[in-house]
């Protein structure tokens, strides 16, 4: 499933960081800490590996 918005996939692209151990979970915040533990690894690569051309800022 792609992002719908430039700050979702942002957001994702943190969260899976996280989650592979890059950044610690505490540096999260909002949206981004809730997708570390509410979605699988995979699904994270799916959200920010959607190309930022074309979505708005904000999911409207």
């Amino acid at each position: 499933m792609p992002a719908k918005s430039k700050a979702q996939q942002k957001a994702a692209g943190a969260a899976l960081s996280a989650k592979r151990g890059d950044i610690p979970k505490k540096d999260l915040k909002g949206a981004s800490r809730d997708m570390v533990d509410s979605m699988t690894e995979k699904e994270l690569e799916e959200f920010a590996s959607t190309k930022r051309k074309n979505l708005p800022k904000k999911k409207s």
